[in-house]
């Protein structure tokens, strides 16, 4: 798609050599800068946006031929976004325009989803900050979505170049004050315009009713109450005004250390148990506040472990799991595998693929979380176990390790609505700090770590697994992760629900302004048209079938692999065999040849970190000098409980209503490909891949209720028959396995392949003189 290529490589490195030879170049195409017309394209503002400045004749280019093409048109920055104003927009038909998002243009990038910015001098690529002395030739923008951006200002007035480069770099470099982004304008602007979604079910969390409710979902109340402690935030600023704790526990213990040391509930298994979290203690040196301290955590232990009936297993996950840096360090290198600067590189990188994929241990990491996560499943459905998640402020490992135990055991987390619930419930009121993980102030002294794309990352394991089992899709995935970035849902740029109502004057009742009124990410119609909502729900998802209590007793339902599954009442007229190989989890869906995991001979790793085998050292728990280890049981027998559970459980038919395990082994983990390669238009398969094989189905479901209806109308009258309605999607043939990020116009059909890639194919010496050429395929 146009400008939508990817440029690799790290900051500051030489741009490589093309290795494509131009016959015609952009000076002859457009010999004469007067002979340049550019189409007035409008440029589109939100409310409150304000255009900042702007260029003429940028020249965007068209990556699939290594930059040696484009189109004319007008940059422009704003408060809001960077965005190209060129007429290729013009070109897309009524049917496509309506999956585009409507914040966000083809061509625009918000401020805060810019990664880098680089600069080209006399061809070489540097990266660009603050004031600069030189101008460059060209502008290259690295995207937080992993898009990438060519705009060449040769022949654009040179005030106007040294205008908008240096504004685009000062709005999106420069450290702000949180009262200035973008999403204060906008809720200012749009008071009487927001938009809400009728049909959204979304459980916020900001009342005691909402976690009331949830405590009787989960049969938890008998255990944990709701409290209202911290109303108003008079306890703790860190948690949320309404939260869950045991109910054994005085509400006067909450208020002794502003909420730390304190057993939060998270969520409670069907047999009772319960995960819980907790923050560490603040760190006294002085002895008497240490005892005093010690004696506090007697008495929270004292609630929560009381054998045989309710033993804790604990999971410190700051001190024997993966640290921030870990995860900040591979998503780095992991996703400069996706910044491809043109064809000729993404085609070398095949060679070196699986080294580069496995130096980076991003996938590794989404292994030890998925690990993780089903070794506490293990303890709270097999051992009947309650498991307490340790962390220094319970924010970042301890909301993703609990939400993925809860996307594996509660079937309801794999509904949208209850996933929706789920990421306000145990991200956004557990104080997740999206506004200093995403680093949306650009403070220097932060550093970007992707905790929840991490999380998205392992649902999408998940997802790609067991595929009937949720209620979304991984488009609904992979467009929630580019809303991380979109600055007029206040969902993720803030640090917690206190910092959220301070800043918008709901924390002080009596006070004279109005508060602002924020949107959430949820109301999906501000982002897309019905049509493009469609894409975000499962259309093969297995419902529950709601039974009578005669047929509920004793029944348990199991998913399409030929054991008596129950499929959904479009299914049922479906055959057998067809419905079987579409949603079978095993169902090898068409891919691109670059292959998208480790071989199974790469899993292997060192025993420290080994697949069944647990970390070298013995797990010790210490909190203030207290050793707390006689409430963990031992390494070696949880080993085998966990690997004697994982075995067990895959040896059986799937229950998608029930618990839900992923594979874990080194294949199975597989990249994002609609996420990391939606951009780069040698990794689409046009007319074929996973969303071509959906159309199919749904066509195919389509037709059969249409002549089911057709014979209905027969049986009850003569009359004419119902004009046949069009199908959601269009023809197969014109869908992209990157749809619908990647959309059907193509300004080159012709795929080439670099020579340099094919030398044991002939003569070495032939083939070394034709170093800059390609060998065209043809069309296609």
């Amino acid at each position: 798609m146009l400008g939508k290529g990817v440029v690799g490589g790290g900051g500051g490195t030489k741009a490589p050599k093309p290795s494509f030879v131009s016959y015609v170049r952009p000076e002859e195409i457009h010999a004469n800068e007067k002979e340049v017309t550019e189409k007035e394209v409008t440029l589109h503002l939100l409310p409150g946006e304000q255009l900042l400045c702007e260029a003429s004749t940028v020249l965007k280019y068209v990556q699939e031929d290594s930059c040696q093409r484009g189109i004319y048109g007008k940059l422009v920055c704003t408060d809001f976004k960077i965005a190209f104003l060129g007429d290729d927009e013009s070109a897309l038909d009524n049917d496509e325009a309506q999956f585009k998002n409507k914040v966000i243009g083809e061509n625009d990038i918000t401020l805060h989803c810019v990664d880098q910015i680089y600069g080209v001098f006399d061809e070489k690529k540097k990266p660009l900050f603050g004031q600069l002395k030189k101008y460059p030739e060209k502008l290259i923008i690295h995207c937080k979505d992993l898009r990438v951006f060519h705009f060449g200002l040769r022949y654009t007035k040179e005030e106007e170049v040294k205008r908008i480069v240096s504004g685009i770099i000062h709005h999106t470099q420069a450290p702000k004050l949180l009262k200035r982004l973008f999403l204060f304008s906008y809720a200012a602007a749009a008071q009487n315009n927001t938009a809400t979604d009728p049909k959204n079910y979304t459980v916020m969390f900001d009342t005691l009713k909402d976690w009331c409710w949830e405590l009787e979902r989960t049969k938890g109340n008998v255990k944990y109450k709701a409290v209202s402690v911290n109303e108003g935030y008079k306890v703790c600023v860190r948690l949320p005004a309404y939260f869950v704790v045991p109910v054994s526990l005085p509400e006067e213990d909450v208020l002794r250390f502003q909420g730390h040391g304190i057993p939060i509930w998270c969520w409670s298994c069907h047999n009772g148990c319960a995960l819980l979290k907790m923050s560490a203690l603040p760190k006294e040196q002085d002895d008497g506040s240490l005892q005093i301290q010690k004696s506090f955590l007697d008495g929270i232990y004292k609630t929560i472990h009381r054998p045989p009936y309710e033993i804790v297993k604990t999971e410190d996950l700051s001190t024997n799991f993966l640290s921030l840096q870990d995860i900040q360090t591979a998503y780095s290198k992991f996703k400069q595998l996706f910044l491809i600067d043109n064809s000729t590189e993404f085609w070398d990188t095949d060679i070196k693929w699986f080294s580069l994929l496995e130096n980076s241990s991003w996938l590794d990491i989404i292994r030890r979380c998925l690990k993780k996560a089903i070794e506490i499943t293990e303890c709270l459905e097999a051992q009947n176990m309650n498991v307490l998640l340790l962390e220094e402020n319970a924010s970042d490992l301890c909301c993703l390790i609990s939400s993925l135990v809860q996307v594996m055991m509660d079937p309801h987390c794999r509904t949208r609505v209850g996933f929706q619930s789920l990421v306000q419930k145990e991200w956004i009121m557990g104080g997740h700090c999206f506004l200093d993980r995403c680093n949306h102030l650009r403070q220097s002294d932060k550093e970007e770590v992707p905790v929840f794309l991490l999380f998205l990352d392992c649902v999408w394991q998940l997802v790609h697994q067991h595929p009937p089992a949720f209620d979304f899709t991984e488009t609904y995935l992979t467009v929630l992760s580019d809303s991380l970035y979109l600055p007029i849902f206040s969902t993720f740029f803030f640090n917690s629900p206190h910092q959220k109502d301070i800043n918008m004057g709901r924390e002080h009742q009596d006070t004279q302004s109005k508060p602002l009124n924020l949107l959430t990410v949820w109301d999906w119609s501000v982002q897309f048209e019905p049509k493009a909502q469609m894409l975000l729900k499962n259309p093969l998802y297995v419902e529950k079938p709601k039974l009578d209590k005669g047929q509920r007793k004793g029944m348990r339902f199991k998913g399409p692999q030929g054991q008596g599954g129950c499929f959904p009442s479009q299914f049922s007229l479906l055959p057998a065999s067809w419905t079987r190989t579409v949603l079978s989890p095993g169902t090898a869906w068409p891919e691109h040849q670059r292959q998208l995991s480790l071989p199974l001979t790469q899993s292997k790793s060192s025993p420290k970190r080994g697949f069944f085998r647990e970390e070298t050292d013995h797990l010790i728990k210490n909190l203030l000098g207290k050793r707390i280890s006689k409430l963990i049981n031992s390494s070696d027998e949880l080993q085998d409980n966990f690997r004697e559970f994982y075995d067990s459980w895959h040896s059986k038919p799937t229950d998608y209503h029930g618990l839900l395990l992923p594979h874990i082994e080194g294949p199975e983990i597989k990249v994002w490909a609609q996420r990391y390669l939606r951009w780069i238009p040698e990794a689409q398969i046009l007319g074929g891949g996973r969303v071509a094989t959906m159309n199919k189905l749904l066509e195919m479901m389509e037709e059969v209720e249409r002549l089911q209806e057709k014979i209905e109308e027969r049986h009850h009258s003569q009359g004419a028959l119902p004009a046949e309605g069009p199908s959601l999607l269009r023809s197969s043939a014109r869908l992209s396995s990157l749809f619908p990020f990647a959309l059907l116009q193509r300004h080159s059909s012709k795929p080439v392949l670099p020579t340099s890639g094919w030398k044991a194919l002939g003569d070495e010496d032939d083939l070394a003189k034709r170093e800059d050429e390609f060998v065209d395929l043809g069309d296609v």
